[in-house]
């Protein structure tokens, strides 16, 4: 590891100096919140910040969004009125190019109120710098009906009961615009312990149904199919279908015409267990909602024009034993699935794993990220982890990134030691990929103690993966009594730094350029 001893005065001997601008004067109200906007193909675009004026209404509070560009130039802003049961918003580009600020977060404060009511998406259009609620839609027999005012959620309650009582089941969907052009639906009966009578729609941009493609028309508590739709473009729409009857479990790709609804493929999936493929795929369920909250997890799979990959972990039973990929071919609907194992592919370069990802000290391997590579190849970052207790706290230590090429073979194991973490679990930072997909960058913090001044600094280390060579740096990002430095995501080439210290009402943000 190259490792770069800096202070502030001497930061320029890696980093260029970049870019800045102060969160606290880029408007007058209260500092919600800020995070980074990507388009619809994982490409940079800028920053979203907010910030809250308090309540202007019954239901609706007065914010402000801030839009800067990958540069940290303000390209937008303009105050609106949102629910007042937002408690903060999460920004993304959706395919139309309009920025959605869904809420991620609700005043719990609220949620015991009769009136609560879940709080509705806003939708921004950058070419005008307007500002309104989303347009979702309810769909029922056959009819779509706009969301025009937010639901109180013990009315809601209140007439689900009833429909329940009248029908013996709810009828639920949920409904999406797509980039193909119209809208997807899906609906089901819900009777609390099983659900039947699915079915995806696909309806043209007027609303007029073109297709309907049906699956577990008769599930009960012993039977069951689940689709997930996992891809799409203008030809197909590329599915994985889970049927379930008592103990056995079966796993399909399923692919249908985005014309006609009709299915072109239908493969079973056997080259691994059916717990395997079951996880593999567990993120993968498509709908959309006006209410539903925006959360962040793991992304297993990465979509590449002519193929999607996914990863998980691999299972035996209710065991995990180690991790699975799985390849599909979006031209021949080909699908390869490969495993590995704790013990015959890790234990080599781990001798301390005394059981699939268990540790001999009782820490266990914990999937941090994935990195897709077009080839097919695979990094898998992994943190030693210690469960919490009801007087322990829960514990994270070294770093571990496992390399695997495009036959999903393990060509490295690489351990990056760093100390104990108490009570946290954020010093794994975040990944970026490089030179359009081919490359990847990941980075992680660690609070070192100098052995000289005995003083404790936060250590910035930049991980690059670029033409199959790994690098390392490290750069120190703080200083003791002085601020909190917050790395993030910036454009390729660049990290963002947000210094910040709520004392001195001190809150920046800067680029700061790395040398690859």
């Amino acid at each position: 590891m190259k490792k770069i001893a800096l202070t502030f005065a001497l930061f320029f001997a890696v980093l260029a100096f970049g870019q800045t601008q102060d969160l606290y004067s880029l408007a007058k109200g209260d500092f919600l919140g800020f995070n980074a906007l990507f388009d619809d193909k994982d490409n940079l675009y800028g920053y979203v910040a907010l910030y809250d004026y308090g309540k202007s209404g019954d239901k609706t509070k007065k914010l402000e969004y801030v839009i800067l560009d990958k540069n940290l130039n303000p390209v937008a802003n303009k105050e609106f009125e949102g629910d007042i049961t937002a408690k903060d918003y999460f920004g993304y580009i959706d395919f139309r190019n309009k920025v959605i600020l869904a809420p991620s977060d609700y005043d719990i404060s609220l949620i015991k109120n009769k009136d609560f009511f879940y709080p509705r998406s806003m939708e921004i259009d950058l070419q005008t710098n307007t500002i309104k609620y989303k347009v979702y839609y309810d769909y029922a027999d056959g009819n779509f009906t706009e969301i025009a005012q937010p639901k109180n959620w013990k009315e809601d309650r209140k007439e689900n009961k009833a429909e329940k009582k009248e029908k013996g089941y709810n009828y639920e969907s949920y409904v999406w615009e797509i980039k193909e052009g119209g809208y997807l639906v899906a609906e089901y009966n819900d009777y609390g312990s099983y659900i039947n009578n699915n079915a995806l729609l696909k309806f043209d941009e007027n609303k007029n149904q073109i297709w309907k493609y049906e699956y577990n028309t008769s599930g009960d508590k012993k039977t069951s199919e689940v689709l997930k739709v996992i891809d799409k473009n203008e030809n197909y729409v590329f599915c994985i279908l889970q049927k379930n009857n008592k103990k056995d479990k079966s796993t399909f790709l399923v692919v249908l015409d985005m014309k006609t609804g009709k299915e072109v493929h239908n493969q079973t999936i056997t080259s691994a267990s059916p717990e395997t493929l079951e996880r593999i795929t567990y993120y993968l369920i498509y709908y959309s909602s006006a209410y539903s909250f925006v959360s962040q997890n793991l992304s297993n799979d990465k979509v590449f024009d002519d193929k999607i990959v996914m990863v998980g972990r691999n299972f035996d039973k209710d065991k995990s034993i180690g991790f699975a990929r799985m390849i599909i071919d979006k031209t021949n609907f080909n699908v390869d699935v490969q495993t590995i194992e704790y013990e015959k592919n890790f234990k080599p370069f781990l001798p301390k794993l005394t059981g699939n990802d268990k540790f001999s000290d009782g820490y266990y391997l914990w999937t941090k990220d994935f990195f897709f590579m077009e080839d097919g190849s695979v990094g898998i970052l992994m943190e030693k982890y210690k469960p919490g207790g009801q007087y322990n706290a829960e514990k994270t230590k070294d770093l571990y990134c496992a390399f695997l090429d495009k036959d999903f073979k393990v060509t490295d194991l690489k351990v990056f030691e760093k100390e104990k973490t108490k009570w946290a679990n954020n010093d794994y930072l975040f990944s970026q990929y490089l030179n359009d997909g081919k490359d990847v960058v990941f980075f992680y913090r660690d609070l070192q103690k100098d052995q000289e001044t005995k003083d404790k600094n936060w250590q910035l280390f930049i991980n690059t993966f670029i033409d199959g060579k790994f690098k390392q740096e490290q750069v120190q990002i703080s200083e003791k009594d002085k601020y909190v430095t917050f790395p993030y995501v910036g454009k390729e080439g660049y990290i963002l730094l947000r210094e910040y210290n709520e004392k001195d009402k001190f809150n920046k943000i800067r680029l700061e350029r790395l040398n690859y």
